[in-house]
C-alpha cells in the first residue's frame, strides 16, 4: 500500500498512475495525514464494480427468497395483473 500526499501526487501524477497500473495496488492520496482518495488501475476498478454488482444481486435474491419463505409464492395471475399483462 502506497500513500502519497496530494501535492506530491500533483507533482508526479504520471508516476502515481503508472504505479497503480503496473502494481495493481491502489495508491492512496492523503491530505493532512488522512486518506482522501485513491488511484487504481481502471481494469481493477471494473472488476471491483462487477463484483459489487454480483454481490448486490445475490443479496437481492436472498431477500426475495426470504419473502417467499415468509409469505409464500405470488400467484401468476396476480403477477400478470401487477405488471399490466392481465
Amino acid at each position: 500500500m502506497t500513500k502519497v500526499t496530494v501535492s506530491d501526487a500533483r507533482a508526479r501524477l504520471a508516476d502515481v498512475v503508472d504505479e497503480a497500473r503496473v502494481r495493481h495496488d491502489p495508491v492512496y492520496l492523503t491530505r493532512r495525514g488522512q486518506r482522501i482518495a485513491a488511484v487504481i488501475d481502471a481494469d481493477d476498478l471494473d472488476r471491483l464494480i462487477a463484483a459489487a454488482e454480483d454481490l448486490a444481486d445475490i443479496e437481492a435474491a436472498r431477500a426475495a427468497r426470504a419473502v417467499i419463505a415468509d409469505q409464500g409464492a405470488i400467484p401468476w395471475e396476480q403477477v400478470k395483473a401487477d405488471v399490466g399483462l392481465a
